[in-house]
């Protein structure tokens, strides 16, 4: 069985999940199992046993995933095996304008170098042999009898 490639880290959907939850809510909370179901795996035991692989730090790929889309883990629960996510509003607002301004500098256009015009090249002797007899072949079909295929008789 073949499945396509993932870009990015094993956590990248759960940073596309979390992405699109900003658009209409500021929590997130999540059970362990919608976690795995999220990122396609199962999360290692350590989520399981330990807080400490929950804190919001930029070290490890996990982490990441929730801290670049802008949003941090509020609350762990061990026993209910949920985490709480909340979305930092001012994270987010700055990588907004960070893109609206390098779509402006996109839009501005530098004026095209001048194009010098192409030089027009002779073709060969071999295509121009082909072209005089392709036109004669043309005009030997002009002038030659109509013949009809079938039962049609000419006049």
């Amino acid at each position: 069985m073949v499945s396509p490639r993932r870009l990015g880290t094993k956590y990248s959907p759960l940073s596309r999940y979390l992405a699109r939850r900003a658009s209409f809510t500021d929590v997130a909370m999540l059970s362990f199992r919608q976690i795995e179901g999220i990122i396609g795996g199962s999360l290692p035991s350590v989520a399981f046993q330990s807080i400490e692989w929950w804190e919001n730090t930029r070290a490890g790929a996990h982490r990441q995933a929730w801290l670049n889309v802008g949003w941090r883990v509020e609350h762990v629960d061990l026993e209910k095996k949920t985490a709480t996510f909340r979305r930092e509003k001012g994270i987010l607002r700055v990588k907004k304008e960070k893109a609206k301004k390098t779509r402006k500098e996109k839009k501005t256009l530098k004026p095209l170098p001048k194009a010098e015009p192409r030089k027009r090249r002779t073709p060969s002797k071999t295509k121009m042999a082909k072209m005089v007899a392709r036109l004669k072949n043309i005009e030997r079909q002009k002038m030659a009898p109509r013949t009809y295929s079938g039962k049609f008789k000419s006049r």
